[in-house]
């Protein structure tokens, strides 16, 4: 993999016209919420190791790379650490970048924050708003002046935000950050934002928008395929408003819709959209297992692992999105696969299996282990003999031998898993009693309670695990919940909870879940239909003109290419973070229902999406691209022969290779016959569809028929196959 991603630009790019002006920023190093418990009881959110990297570093590397001169970080709960870490970093001797760190423990929310900050009077011009959790590589300098122009034109335009693509799941309507559907309403001329809504209603997706707003607007365009990035260029009025509204307390919910709903003072708010450069914001679980991949595969270049940056060490990038630190031991039978990054000091013993992970530094692991999709902190000790699947390990845990972490499991900071406990699905471990009455992130954005901090019983000062064992009995679990040795409170899940965990875990969601919630998808869509039939399932807005035979033409060929796309992107998922084929079976479903497509119209996609990994992969001559793409068939033939359930659908995927080598993808057309070949002997395609292409291009024009003369011999010796079969029958 090279050093840099196609279309992937540098942080720094653009930032001479910023150094004109100082440049402000606001950062909020939101503490913890509950999203993050019991982890962050002990840590706050900002300085969780991310990539083995503390969030807060990707924020301010950004920042800084991005011509920003002075940041203000605002801390609250857990604000000593916050704030000690930065003063013992290079981020204070740093001559032109200068980071000043603002304290409150009466803040319960974004809107108290930027209060402060406007009594403060520290902000002197238009000033970035992030979060501490924010991931980006994006240049400033186009958003900025942007905004500024705006302002010049009209001065009620007062805040900039900045938005990307991502269509969410069909399926879960969450985007690939966990995060719900999110519905806007922009200006196509203008940018303007018009609607802004990330909790749809409960009446299957449906949103309900003023007459006025499309009245007076002529040009709206109402999207589900935007994520806020959670990055906002503001005027200094948006800290008054804060200020003269005591009810904000909200940036999105509070804020954002207020000034969208508010027709007196006339406010605005505008969007800029990234295409090539990277942004995201870690809310979640999922998200930090989304945005952990992305910089592991180098979307977020050059906030990578092998390239130094404030804060992390630079690691050495080896084939298949690996990355190793200079010091590690690793036992001659022990597996490493692709994107995975292995820290420093750290131990890996024999016949060890580590697939789509992330180990921190000082990690001591045994034999006999297999982790897969986890991430593991630093100085964990894991045993012989464990199983690790798609869990967050914490640093100074230790995880007996034999013991097994399900799908979903947060073990937090030192906590112990006995020899051969099972932690189930969704478990989260503390040594930290579960809180009898948690804040609800639904009431707060910021801070989890009024004075930022939680207080409870740490038993993590006793000298010896016996001790600890014998205190944790005494507040009513018993030490053998946790196994031989365990030590930790197992939390319950609340009431009500359980679709949010699953929903916003590091792990897949589970494929029993995903065909409940299309079952439901399909039967509402079915009622829909029944109810009224005035819109398109796909909820596309059409006017009741007359629609010409081209644009509906045309039209179909826009779904068909988008179709494809999602497909592969699905694929590639699959592939790159090693979901099960009958999960990837479901987001395929999910698609052909959106799209109102055909098991033909799927199977072609997906043969597609097959054959372009193939030849995407490295290889260095035509015989290995023959290779590579065999074994891609021979791996993935069970989620093709899924959609292949009769003759039409496995005809379709040899016209879809047959136009692979005219158009797109020529280096196969001389392995045609011998992929073909392939697709048989592994029971894909069967003689009949052979046998049936071969007869329907007989009368064809000469040019169509290059392939079929190509496997000419390949096609006379089924004829003469299926001829002796249908002797044999009749005798």
């Amino acid at each position: 993999m090279g050093a840099q991603r196609k279309g992937a630009s540098r942080v720094s790019e653009d930032s001479e016209e910023l150094a004109r002006v100082s440049l402000q920023a606001v950062l909020l190093a939101d503490s913890f919420t509950t999203k993050f418990r019991p982890i962050t009881l002990e840590r706050p959110k900002v300085l969780l190791p991310l990539v083995n990297v503390p969030m807060i570093n990707y924020a301010l590397s950004w920042l800084e790379s991005a011509g920003v001169e002075e940041v203000f970080v605002f801390c609250c709960a857990n604000s000593k650490q916050v704030i000690d870490y930065l003063e013992n970093s290079e981020w204070v001797s740093l001559p032109d970048f200068a980071v000043t760190t603002i304290e409150s423990h009466n803040s319960i929310s974004a809107g108290d924050a930027l209060r402060l900050i406007y009594e403060r009077n520290v902000i002197h011009g238009d000033f970035v708003l992030i979060t501490g959790d924010t991931i980006s590589n994006m240049p400033l300098t186009q958003a900025l002046q942007e905004h500024k122009d705006r302002k010049k034109k009209d001065s009620n335009a007062v805040m900039t935000m900045v938005v990307k693509r991502s269509k969410p799941s069909p399926i879960t309507h969450q985007s690939r950050l966990g995060t719900d559907e999110l519905f806007m309403a922009i200006d196509h001329n203008s940018k303007q934002l018009l609607y802004y809504e990330d909790r749809a209603d409960d009446s299957k997706g449906i949103i309900h928008l003023d007459k006025s707003l499309l009245m007076d607007n002529p040009s709206i365009s109402l999207h589900n395929d935007l994520q806020d990035c959670y990055i906002d260029i503001c005027s200094p009025e948006v800290l008054s408003l804060f200020t003269d509204n005591f009810d904000y307390q909200h940036l999105r919910r509070h804020f954002v819709k207020g000034l969208l709903l508010d027709d007196i003072m006339g406010y605005k708010i505008y969007t800029h959209e990234i295409c090539s450069s990277y942004a995201a914001r870690i809310d979640n679980y999922r998200s930090y297992d989304t945005v952990s991949k992305d910089i592991i595969q180098r979307w977020t270049y050059p906030l990578v692992p092998d390239v130094k940056f404030f804060g992390n060490s630079a690691y050495k990038l080896e084939r298949q999105g690996m990355y190793r630190a200079s010091e590690i031991l690793q036992a001659r039978s022990a597996q490493v696969g692709p994107f995975t990054v292995i820290g420093d000091n750290s131990k890996i013993g024999d016949n060890t299996k580590i697939t789509n992970s992330i180990i921190g530094q000082g990690c001591s692991i045994g034999s006999n282990v297999t982790i897969e999709g986890s991430y593991i902190w630093d100085n964990v000790t894991i045993e012989d003999g464990c199983k690790l699947s798609h869990a967050i390990v914490c640093d100074g845990v230790i995880i007996k031998s034999g013991a097994e972490l399900e799908p979903g499991v947060i073990l937090s900071f030192k906590v112990v898993v006995g020899d051969q406990f099972i932690v189930p699905s969704y478990s989260k471990v503390s040594l930290f009693q579960q809180p009898i009455n948690q804040d609800s992130d639904d009431e707060l954005e910021y801070a989890d309670n009024s004075s930022g901090i939680v207080e409870f019983a740490d038993t993590t000062d006793k000298s010896n695990n016996e001790l600890m064992s014998k205190s944790l009995e005494m507040q009513g679990l018993p030490a053998s919940e946790l196994g031989n040795g365990g030590i930790g409170h197992v939390w319950s899940i609340c009431e009500g909870s359980v679709e949010e965990e699953w929903r916003h875990s590091v792990a897949p969601i589970p494929a029993d879940r995903l065909e409940k919630i299309l079952q439901k998808a399909t039967d509402d869509e079915l009622e829909l239909t029944r109810d009224a039939n005035v819109l398109p399932t796909s909820g596309e807005l059409k006017s009741d003109s007359n629609v010409s035979d081209g644009d509906d033409n045309e039209d179909s060929r826009d779904d068909s290419i988008h179709f494809e796309k999602e497909v592969e992107a699905t694929f590639l998922r699959g592939v790159h973070e090693n979901i099960k084929v009958d999960n990837v079976i479901l987001e395929v479903n999910s698609l052909r229902l959106s799209y109102n497509k055909v098991a033909a119209d799927c199977a072609g996609a997906l043969f597609y999406s097959l054959m372009k990994f193939a030849l995407d992969s490295p290889h260095g001559s035509s015989s290995e691209l023959l290779q590579n793409t065999t074994n891609i068939i021979t791996k993935w033939k069970k989620l093709l022969k899924y959609y292949l359930t009769d003759m039409d659908e496995e005809i379709e995927v040899i016209l879809k290779f047959e136009e692979m080598c005219l158009e797109s993808a020529k280096e196969f057309t001389p392995h045609f016959t011998k992929i073909l070949c392939h697709l048989y002997d592994q029971e894909i395609i069967q003689e009949d569809a052979i046998l049936r292409w071969d007869d329907e291009k007989k009368e064809a024009d000469d040019s169509d028929k290059l392939f079929v003369k190509q496997a000419e011999k390949f096609i006379e010796w089924l004829r003469v196959a299926s001829e002796e079969e249908d002797d044999e029958e009749e005798e």
